[in-house]
This record gives structure tokens, C-alpha cells and sequence, in this order.
């Protein structure tokens, strides 16, 4: 069974920061690229970052070029979003999961039950 845990959401004034984690099931995790998606109230989901399977490699949405960083433990199937510089904008739940590469970012299906984080200005 396919399993992502996503934690580290909360409250935070602008300008702060957040680290968020995903802990995977191994089927989940092993041998895939990783991403982060959001979705605000009333909005899309759209993605925010990705990270090969390596590692080497990683993409992010232009809007958090410079502030937020993806990473990843295979060893512990864990993947992590370290969010500085947070904007009120920033506000939405954050889910991540498996993607087909970080070129097409394209989600393979599962999705956890997400992580709040809201941005006060």
C-alpha cells in the first residue's frame, strides 16, 4: 500500500520559516522523483518542487526560486521541503508524492492527506 505522511505545517508570520516532511512507504518513495504540489482555497493544485531520485537534481516554481529548498533521505523515505521567507501567498495545503521525472512533474496518483501552512502578514 502506497502510504505519504505529510507534517511541519502551521502558523507563521511573514518573512519566517517552515520545514516540511513527507515520509513515504518504500513502494512509494523507491527509485521515484518527488515533488511538492499546493493547493490554496479556491485554486488549482500546483506544483512547487521536485527532486530526483539521486537526488542531483531538483526543479522548483519560479515564484520560490531563492526561498524554498527540496532534499530528500532515501534512507529514511523521507522528502523535505525547507520553506524560508515565507509569504502570506505561501498559504495553502502542501502535499507531496511520487512525479514521473522532474522535467514533466506530472503526479503518479497517491497523494497524503497534506500539511497546512498559513502565512500571516
Amino acid at each position: 500500500q502506497v502510504q505519504l505522511v505529510e507534517s511541519g505545517g502551521g502558523l507563521v508570520q511573514a518573512g519566517g520559516s517552515l520545514r516540511l516532511s513527507c515520509a513515504a512507504s518504500a513502494r512509494a518513495f523507491s527509485s521515484s522523483a518527488m515533488g511538492w504540489f499546493r493547493q490554496a482555497p479556491g485554486k488549482e493544485r500546483e506544483f512547487v518542487a521536485a527532486i530526483s531520485w539521486i537526488g542531483s537534481s531538483t526543479a522548483l516554481l519560479d515564484s520560490v526560486k531563492g526561498r524554498f529548498t527540496i532534499s530528500r533521505d532515501n534512507a529514511k523515505n523521507t522528502v523535505y521541503l525547507q520553506m524560508n521567507s515565507l509569504k502570506p501567498e505561501d498559504t495553502a495545503v502542501y502535499y507531496c508524492t511520487a512525479v514521473k521525472s522532474i522535467a514533466t512533474r506530472i503526479p503518479l496518483g497517491s497523494w497524503g492527506q497534506g500539511t497546512q501552512v498559513t502565512v500571516s502578514s
